[in-house]
């Protein structure tokens, strides 16, 4: 069985592909796994330590070749908030309740969650449903699953 023991990011290097593998956001955090590629094909990830893997990112195989890697189409909201001061004040809250989130620079975009869709609609945004790839800002906390989780915040 081929092993991936490094990866690229997109865009840094032509190297010949000899698959891809496709995967939801969640799934792309790794540092160990059994990959099934595309064709059936499967591939063992053996990094040192975790990454954040990106749609377009490479994972250079003992082989000489590269798998690329793919972004599933997510189901999710796209939030967009009357201005640049609003898109800061609705982040905020969602970075508040520790949600994956894609913030650019005209619209945020979250994993389908209708409660967090209610509360950003009676804050004033605009939630549309949407079907795209889904690539969220990594932070401190990061949780594997969907979800809103929170977890106390110390005020000694």
């Amino acid at each position: 069985m081929r092993r991936a023991l490094s990866h690229l990011p997109a865009g840094t290097s032509e190297e010949t592909l000899s698959g891809y593998v496709t995967l939801s956001h969640d799934e792309r955090h790794l540092r160990r796994k059994l990959l099934h590629l595309e064709d059936g094909d499967m591939v063992m990830l053996d990094l040192r330590q975790p990454v954040q893997l990106a749609h377009g990112d490479l994972l250079l195989l003992d082989d000489g070749t590269a798998i690329e890697v793919r972004a599933v189409e997510e189901k999710l909201f796209e939030i967009r908030p009357r201005d640049q001061r609003h898109l800061v004040e609705l982040a905020w809250h969602l970075g508040n309740r520790h949600l994956p989130a894609q913030i650019e620079a005209e619209r945020i975009l979250i994993l389908r969650d209708h409660v967090i869709r209610d509360m950003l609609i009676g804050l004033g945004a605009t939630v549309v449903e949407v079907t795209e790839r889904f690539q969220p800002m990594r932070g401190a906390y990061h949780s594997h699953g969907g979800g809103h989780g929170h977890h106390d915040h110390d005020h000694a």
